[in-house]
């Protein structure tokens, strides 16, 4: 999958969001994630959990089956930024958001946090 069938993806979840995907600029794998990951962001902030958990799955599908480059998105973009996205959550919340985030992604995540500053 490339960026371009990525979008076709998330807009079967969150068809309001094609007007902002097709306003980017530049459109490439890493603009595709980053405005994606800014409507997660937003969804986990109003406790959206519905479309949330259809999103989070949706991401990662683009992940399993995108290719070198949309999958280095998801990794710098969505991945780095869910400590972020998930700060002022609850406890529980957070587990609940990180209990719909495929295995793959949370090894990826892990890794992440944990090899920071080696």
């Amino acid at each position: 999958m490339n960026y371009l069938q990525a979008v076709q993806e998330i807009t079967t979840v969150i068809p309001e969001i094609e007007s902002e995907l097709k306003e980017t600029k530049c459109q490439n794998s890493y603009s595709v994630i980053q405005t994606f990951t800014d409507r997660i962001k937003k969804m986990i902030r109003q406790n959206d959990r519905n479309i949330l958990f259809k999103c989070l799955k949706k991401m990662d599908e683009i992940y399993r089956n995108g290719d070198t480059v949309l999958k280095n998105a998801v990794e710098t973009t969505f991945i780095y930024s869910l400590d972020n996205c998930t700060a002022f959550c609850s406890e529980e919340y957070r587990k609940v958001i990180f209990s719909h985030i495929s295995q793959d992604l949370q090894k990826i995540y892990s890794r992440q946090i944990y090899s920071h500053g080696t």
